[in-house]
């Protein structure tokens, strides 16, 4: 950059969007400062001398002729120590930092506050000795950032040599740490927001990430590194879907970012997380995530970059081998901000108003998930697997961001307002979601869960959509009209529906299910169906069965049974089997 090119002035405002000329030597994405009070902007256009500039703050009050600084350097995230138990905006400005220095609750115009806190020193140790060779994501050293994570401070991308200096101590996260030939290295490293951090490669992903949600684990599972869309109308349960993956998720990091939500559902976000425990280790569950929370008030500009605030960070995580998982809620408010800034822009506009390059857009934030061989000579592995919300006007799935979404997810959990005003939670209607990943974790499944349990599976889902399938009859002629065999199928497809797909988020028991009580529950239910069968061939009639209410009672707890207690779980199943041979 060179210091007689980088001012210029602002020529038109329109909202979030200012056009400056006089900055010959700016680059598409690059930062620049604009105004008395240094309003934080990014380059979305260039167009001759002219500069478009999204701008992340109120514009307002701003007038041509004012100054804009162009920076040199593209918007980026802080990535080092102090990421955990962050609560930042969409351009990662920390929250409670802002609230001090602003002595509001309110983001004041022009504030500044850096993504790491400067002072605070952290214990580095040393993992690397003078003369050792290292390349590019080569683990030098390690921090205890939090009681559940230790930070990983790897060599920068593109950097290698002969360590030349390096000593274990307390450091802030600007202090140099180590010397890599002649470059310094601290534990803070800057990287581009719209720039995918490199890996080796990226790898097949055939381990599910278990979430403790039967609906999910059993007929719709995300595999570590993979992509899940959750669309649905308001009130069906996005954000309680969200919180409980946030919470459950095999995983180690979690990312939660806010893009764009109405402010009581982030305020609900910021007040409960905090509070939350992780149930693995007891300890606050904020020790392994990061909250970016840019609710519907806040400039539009800043919402569009949250995502890609979010999973940079992932991706840092992911770096060091540890398992991401990213929720995004909702998807939908950053595509209105693309489709916002597009229109500002006078481009094209392609279907309901969106920019034509939505999909591309879509595409290129959920390609950055993955299950990946991470740069480094340890060979490790990571993951970053995506889970964005989306809320479709009225429910409309049809519409262009769910499609667009739809297109380059492999899982689809589509939530159902019918069912929600049921109270049946989740909401996943189990007729219309999918997965894409079944054949990646069979080999999984049949060694850690259970050999028949993809069978189980099958036959369940099967009885649901038989289900489906007779209560068309029944509404049209009666359940009277339905032969013995298919009566039963009805009252086993609503065990399975009430006592294992149902599932409530506030009981301490039955919000979460580990695979081995899943495999049990479903067992029962669908071992009673066979013995009832069976029952029927040899002539027992359905009401004698169904008079057997001590089992159906005993399904119905089943998932009230603690984890601990899972051997009553198989003494039922014993029961079924003696219980029905005594039926004549």
């Amino acid at each position: 950059m060179t210091a007689k090119n980088n001012k210029g002035v602002v020529v038109k405002i329109s909202g979030p969007l200012v056009v400056a000329e006089g900055l010959p030597e700016a680059r598409l994405f690059d930062v620049v400062k604009i105004g008395e009070k240094k309003l934080v902007g990014e380059i979305i256009k260039l167009v001759g001398r002219q500069v478009f500039v999204q701008v992340y703050e109120e514009t307002s009050g701003l007038k041509p002729g004012e100054e804009v600084e162009w920076m040199g350097y593209p918007v980026s995230v802080e990535l080092g120590p102090g990421l955990l138990t962050s609560i930042y905006d969409g351009v990662q400005r920390p929250l409670e930092e802002i609230e001090k220095i602003a002595q509001s609750p309110f983001i004041t115009k022009g504030i500044e506050a850096p993504g790491l806190n400067r002072q605070k020193k952290w214990k580095f140790k040393a993992l690397k000795r003078v003369g050792d060779e290292v390349g590019p994501g080569d683990i030098i050293g390690e921090v205890p950032e939090t009681e559940l994570i230790t930070h990983k401070i790897m060599v920068p991308p593109k950097m290698s040599g002969k360590i030349t200096d390096i000593q274990s101590g307390d450091y802030t996260v600007t202090e140099v740490v180590a010397k890599i030939g002649d470059n310094e290295i601290s534990m803070m490293q800057r990287w581009g927001i719209r720039e995918p951090r490199p890996v080796q490669n990226k790898m097949l992903a055939s381990e599910p990430m278990l979430t403790g949600q039967r609906v999910i684990d059993t007929f719709f599972p995300l595999v570590k590194g993979g992509a899940a869309c959750i669309p649905g109308p308001f009130g069906s349960g996005k954000t309680v879907v969200q919180h409980q993956l946030a919470k459950w998720a095999d995983v180690d990091i979690v990312i939660f970012i806010g893009c764009g939500e109405r402010g009581n559902e982030m305020t609900d976000v910021l007040k409960e997380f905090p509070e939350l425990l992780d149930p693995k280790s007891g300890r606050p569950l904020m020790e392994r995530t990061v909250l970016i929370a840019n609710t519907s008030n806040m400039p539009v500009a800043a919402r569009e970059a949250s995502v890609y605030t979010g999973i940079t960070i992932g991706e840092y995580f992911r770096d060091m081998g540890y398992k991401v998982a990213l929720m995004g809620d909702s998807t939908s408010r950053w595509a209105e901000a693309l489709r916002e800034i597009s229109g500002r822009l006078e481009e094209m506009p392609g279907e309901e108003g969106y920019p034509a390059y939505l999909g591309s857009r879509t595409a290129a934030f959920y390609e950055r998930a993955g299950y990946v061989k991470c740069l480094g000579a340890d060979n490790r592995d990571g993951s970053l697997s995506v889970i964005g919300a989306v809320s479709p006007p009225g429910g409309d799935l049809s519409e262009p961001v769910t499609q667009n979404t739809l297109r380059v997810t492999k899982v689809f959990w589509g939530l159902d307002s019918a069912l929600a005003y049921k109270r049946h939670y989740p909401a996943i209607n189990w007729l219309s979601s999918y997965s894409l990943y079944l054949d990646n974790i069979a080999d999984y499944s049949k060694k850690n869960i259970a050999e028949n349990w993809l069978d189980l599976r099958l036959e369940a889902m099967s009885l649901l959509q038989q289900e489906s399938s007779l209560e068309e009859i029944v509404k049209l002629v009666g359940l009277d009209s339905l032969s013995t065999k298919e009566q039963l199928v009805l009252e086993t497809a609503k065990s399975l529906r009430e006592d294992y797909l149902q599932q409530f988020a506030f009981d301490e028991v039955d919000t979460y299910t580990s695979t081995k009580k899943m495999h049990l529950m479903l067992s029962l239910i669908l071992t009673w169906h066979h013995e009832a069968l069976e029952a029927l061939d040899r002539g027992v009639k359905l009401s004698v069965i169904k008079d057997k209410k001590n089992l159906k009672e005993g399904i119905a707890r089943a998932k009230y049974v603690p984890e601990v207690e899972l051997g009553t779980l198989e003494k039922l199943l014993e029961n079924i089997h003696s219980e029905f041979n005594t039926l004549a």
